[in-house]
């Protein structure tokens, strides 16, 4: 069965034509990594399979389930997907623990089974004991990891990372390459990619989609 299968999917804005007739589908707990210049669509198919935005044409399925559709536009925290953005967008005036935690308190979890979601998380990129932490005392690549526990923490269906290493030096890069290499054996969840490196693509992904003006080609 497919993580995800998108079918037709067209994105206008104004008269804009921002993507054209995707057609696309990942595997279970595949990784995909999707290419391309600046401007060419890639963090607005992203946003569309998120659910940030409404698909002006074609249909997006999770799974056998459809999100997005003539007429149907589910919203993003019904979708079960986690997304990384590549400002990170942490809570600046949480700790940690706070910033991984806040999505499963949003959604009621009880104080002691939150905590130990938010402990499972963090020990899986790397950051136990790190729950007490500001995030503005961490370095960039430790942001990036909190970034991913906050998501890993929701157990997502499918993971979604908008040039997540797009802020950080080449040496950190590096390292965190080979932390997501390590994070997608551990965890076997389905991930879509976007980048422009194409060599950070190559050491990545189990497939490659690139796109240009709109278009997957």
């Amino acid at each position: 069965m497919a993580a995800l299968t998108l079918e037709g999917v067209g994105f206008a804005a104004g008269s804009s034509r921002i993507l054209q007739k995707i057609d696309m589908s990942l595997a279970e707990g595949e990784f995909l990594a999707l290419v391309g210049p600046s401007g060419c669509g890639k963090s607005s198919l992203l946003r569309l399979i998120a659910g940030f935005e409404r698909a002006t044409v074609g249909q997006i399925r999770l799974e056998e389930r459809v999100v997005s559709g003539p007429g149907l536009h589910l919203d993003p925290e019904d979708r079960e997907i986690g997304m990384v953005f590549q400002s990170y967008a942490l809570w600046p005036h949480m700790d940690v623990a706070g910033n991984v935690g806040y999505g499963l308190k949003v959604r009621r979890m009880p104080t002691a089974q939150r905590n130990t979601r938010v402990a499972e998380a963090l020990a899986t990129v790397g950051l136990s004991g790190f729950e007490g932490r500001r995030v503005q005392n961490l370095s960039g690549g430790q942001r990036q990891r909190v970034a991913l526990a906050r998501c890993l923490a929701m157990k997502p269906r499918l993971l979604l990372l908008d040039e997540p290493l797009a802020n950080l030096d080449a040496h950190l890069r590096e390292a965190m390459v080979e932390e997501f290499r390590r994070l997608h054996r551990a965890t076997g969840v389905s991930i879509v990619y976007v980048t422009h490196d194409q060599a950070e693509a190559m050491a990545l992904a189990d497939r490659i989609g690139v796109m240009s003006a709109g278009q997957l080609l």
